[in-house]
C-alpha cells in the first residue's frame, strides 16, 4: 500500500522539471495521475504533446496509472477540462497540484504588458482556473489536498521578476485563504516555495544572477553546469516531490495555509507575515518621531536589500546619526 493508494490526482506542469517528479512519486506511491502539460517553451509559447505523453507512458510502463493532458492552464476551459477528465476516467478527484509555470524577466521599466499578462494567466489565473472546479467537488466530498507553488521571488523578490514576484506572492496568499474557506470540508490547502534546477531557473540570465547573488539572493540556477556542482544532486527537481507527497497524503490531514521551503534535502516552514517590531503612540504620531521610531526601533539593523550605489548623491543619506530610541 502506498501513502496515496487509490487517490485521484492532477498535477499541472508535469511533462518536466519538479511536475514530473511529482507525477512520478505520486504514482510510485499508488495515485492515478493526470498528467498535465502543453509542451511549452519557457516563456509560455509554442506546443508539444510529447513531454505530457511521455511520463503518462513512462508511469503505465512502471505498472502505474495515468493519462496525458496537453490543456493550458492559463485557460478556464484548460483548467475545467483537467478536472474534468480525472472524474470522467476514474469517477473521483482527490488531489490538485499547480506546478505550471513560465518566464518573462524583464526589469518593470522595460517589461511589456504581454509579458505581464503571460506571466500572470499562467501562474496565478492557472490556480484559480484548476481549482476553482476543484473546489466545488472537493466540498461536495468533504475531502480534498491542494497543494500550489509559489516562489522566494514571491516571498522575498528577486531582481527582475516584477510579473513573476506578484503572482508567485499572490500564490501564497490565496493559500491562506483557499485553506480557511475550504478547512471545514476537510480540504487542505498548502504551497511549496521550491529549489531546483529545472528549465526555468537555468534560464535565468547571467546578469540577473550576479545581481541576486550580490542582494544575498539564491535561486536554484547556477551559472555553471548542474552536473559540475558537488551539491548538484540534492538540487534535481525530484528532490521536491517527497513533501509534496506527503502534504497529499491522509497524514497530512491537519497541516493547512503554510508555505514550506523545499530544498535539496531541506524543507522549512515560513513564518506567516505577522507583525515582529511596534511602537504605539497613544495620538497622532508626528513625522519626527516616526523618523526616530521607525529609524531606532523598527528598522534597526535591518538593511535595505537594494541600497544605491556609494557614488549616488541620494537625499537624507548624510543626516547625522540619530540616538537610540
Amino acid at each position: 500500500m502506498g501513502a496515496l493508494d487509490g487517490k485521484v490526482a492532477v498535477v499541472t506542469g508535469s511533462g518536466r522539471g519538479i511536475g514530473r517528479g511529482v507525477a512520478m512519486m505520486f504514482a510510485a506511491e499508488g495515485a492515478k495521475v493526470v498528467v498535465v502539460d502543453p509542451g511549452v517553451n519557457v516563456d509560455g509559447s509554442g506546443h508539444d504533446a510529447g513531454p505530457a505523453q511521455q511520463v503518462a507512458d513512462e508511469i503505465t510502463a512502471a505498472g502505474g496509472t495515468a493519462v496525458a493532458n496537453f490543456d493550458s492552464v492559463a485557460e478556464l476551459a484548460g483548467g475545467e477540462n483537467m478536472i474534468k477528465q480525472a472524474i470522467d476516467t476514474w469517477g473521483r478527484l482527490d488531489i490538485v497540484v499547480n506546478v505550471a509555470g513560465n518566464l518573462r524577466d524583464r526589469m518593470l521599466f522595460n517589461m511589456t504588458k504581454e509579458e505581464w499578462d503571460s506571466v500572470v494567466a499562467v501562474h496565478l489565473k492557472g490556480h484559480y482556473n484548476t481549482i476553482k472546479p476543484a473546489s466545488v467537488i472537493m466540498r461536495q466530498q468533504r475531502y480534498g489536498r491542494i497543494i500550489n507553488f509559489s516562489s522566494t521571488s514571491g516571498i522575498i523578490g528577486n531582481t527582475g521578476q516584477f510579473n513573476y514576484g506578484a503572482a508567485k506572492s499572490a500564490i501564497a496568499g490565496l493559500t491562506r485563504v483557499i485553506a480557511k474557506d475550504l478547512g471545514r470540508y476537510g480540504v487542505t490547502c498548502n504551497a511549496i516555495a521550491p529549489g531546483a534546477a529545472t528549465r526555468m531557473t537555468q534560464s535565468v540570465p547571467e546578469a540577473s544572477r550576479q545581481l541576486r547573488a550580490a542582494a544575498g539572493i539564491q535561486t536554484g540556477g547556477t551559472a555553471a553546469p548542474v552536473q559540475q556542482s558537488v551539491y548538484a544532486g540534492l538540487r534535481e527537481p525530484e528532490f521536491v516531490a517527497p513533501m509534496v507527497a506527503y502534504l497529499a497524503s491522509d497524514d497530512a490531514w491537519d497541516i493547512n495555509g503554510y508555505i514550506f521551503n523545499v530544498s535539496g534535502g531541506t524543507v522549512s516552514v515560513a513564518h506567516h507575515p505577522v507583525a515582529s517590531r511596534t511602537v504605539f503612540k497613544p495620538g497622532l504620531w508626528e513625522l519626527s518621531e516616526l523618523d526616530d521610531a521607525v529609524q531606532n526601533v523598527l528598522m534597526k539593523d535591518i538593511n535595505n536589500p537594494a541600497p544605491p550605489p556609494a557614488d549616488l548623491e541620494v537625499a537624507g543619506r548624510d543626516t547625522a546619526a540619530r540616538p537610540l530610541a
